[in-house]
């Protein structure tokens, strides 16, 4: 099969949104809130606690999501409405960053709140640009520009992130590697990722539109609810699917906990802002090439091989960041969390890309938003269950490690799972799927 490197381009304007996207990822998910919240909003708030609160609104943010996205999947379908909810959660998502700066110092309840709004609406844009994907490409092409994305979003927010961190340092991060979160650099870093994730959004909003479609009905919500109830009932038509589903639950909890709570797993090991945001910046460099890489293995093997390859690297990671905090020697333990961020490179973009192109080819084209409304609801409850438990585990054990312990098993179910999803079934149409009537379907 010829993949080719050059691509269309509506193909360009929906990987360009990953570039987009990934910089809120990469700020404000992973790196920096994380930080701002224990140093800044959580001022005096002992570190467990402090991490516990953080585990349990992320938890709250993807519950919120989770119940809404079938519902909104199932809307968006309808011809001409899944770019209008998209470019909804969008604005929402960049104006509730726009509201980051205000949270002041100790105010951790009003800083969770605002985190939790922009989390949900960055989630919700999210969820309807991942249905773009069969919009934009070929069955044939899918896992390559899934891929590539992931690989562009990757290096493409490592230049807004490198602004960031000149206004870190010259705030006074660089004073030790101990050294704490300043808080007016941290401020201007949400306006500057704001600011960089509308910019790129808007080659999406001009020229990615919705090909495949519901026809328009008189009732939309009634039938939409019909649909939604009659796809809930028949699971059976559409088996590969749901049981990937079920696969993904599990394994992406694993995934998505180690990148929500990476940072602040960091500070309780005693790593200073300054290793820890070198740390986020190599990931993002390393894992360009890589997530690249899973797109052309997956090529010359499938999709469902490269993602069992990153099941069993992230089962790594969670093994061997269980032993870390009785390290006694910080330079030794510096270096093997180094070691970790490397592993995490290796897989973070790869995984999450083809599991993207694998479902998007399990499913029927014309109910891709109901369908990723489903992805997204699977994928949302996952990540309430990871950073509760890991936030259950530190706070009854007193320590972040043994929460980690516990995101292990998931990675093995996820992977035991996946072993029942036929390979085959992948490309084409679902075992014992009825097609739809044709007066049913249509496009934009």
């Amino acid at each position: 099969m010829t993949i080719g490197f050059s691509f269309t381009r509506e193909e360009k304007s929906w990987i360009l949104y990953d570039v987009a996207n990934s910089a809120f990822v990469l700020i404000i998910v992973t790196t920096l809130m994380p930080l701002f919240f224990k140093d800044v909003a959580s001022q005096g708030v002992p570190d467990a606690e402090s991490t516990a609160n953080w585990a349990f609104a992320t938890s709250l943010a993807s519950l919120i999501l989770a119940v809404s996205a079938p519902f909104l999947g199932t809307f968006a379908d309808y011809a001409g409405w899944k770019k209008r909810f998209f470019a909804f959660f969008l604005l929402a998502g960049v104006a509730g960053t726009l509201l980051l700066p205000s949270v002041g110092m100790g105010q951790w309840l009003w800083c969770l709140v605002l985190y939790i709004f922009a989390k949900v609406c960055y989630s919700g844009a999210n969820l309807f640009y991942d249905a773009f994907l069969v919009d934009v490409t070929t069955d044939e092409r899918m896992d390559w520009v899934s891929a590539s994305g992931f690989g562009w979003g990757y290096i493409g927010s490592v230049i807004p992130f490198l602004l960031v961190m000149v206004f870190l340092f010259f705030g006074g991060v660089g004073e030790g590697d101990a050294g704490a979160m300043p808080a007016g650099a941290a401020r201007v870093a949400f306006i500057i990722t704001a600011v960089w994730w509308l910019a790129f959004s808007i080659p999406m909003l001009r020229r990615v539109r919705q090909r495949h479609a519901i026809a328009s009905v008189d009732r939309p919500v009634r039938e939409a609810v019909a649909r939604l109830w009659h796809a809930v009932t028949h699971i059976r038509r559409y088996r590969q699917a749901f049981l990937f589903l079920l696969a993904y639950f599990f394994y992406i909890d694993g995934v998505d906990t180690v990148i929500t709570m990476a940072t602040a797993y960091g500070r309780d090991l005693g790593l200073g802002v300054t290793t820890l945001v070198l740390v986020v910046l190599f990931i993002q460099i390393v894992a360009f090439p890589f997530a690249l890489l899973y797109g052309r293995l997956a090529a010359a093997t499938s999709a469902r091989t490269m993602i069992f390859v990153g099941i069993g690297v992230y089962a790594v990671i969670t093994a061997l960041a269980f032993f870390l905090p009785v390290i006694p020697d910080m330079s030794t333990r510096i270096a093997l969390f180094w070691v970790l961020a490397l592993l995490v490179a290796s897989s973070q973009g790869g995984i999450q890309a083809l599991s993207r192109s694998f479902f998007g080819k399990l499913i029927p084209k014309e109910k891709s938003a109901e369908f990723f409304g489903f992805y997204n609801i699977f994928g949302r409850f996952a990540t309430i269950l990871g950073p509760l438990m890991m936030g259950l585990f530190g706070r009854l054990t007193g320590h972040s490690r043994y929460g980690v312990l516990a995101i292990l098993p998931l990675f093995l179910l996820g992977g035991l799972i996946l072993t029942r999803v036929k390979a085959g079934a992948a490309g084409g149409a679902v075992a014992g799927q009825i097609p739809e009537d044709a007066s049913r379907t249509g496009k934009e």
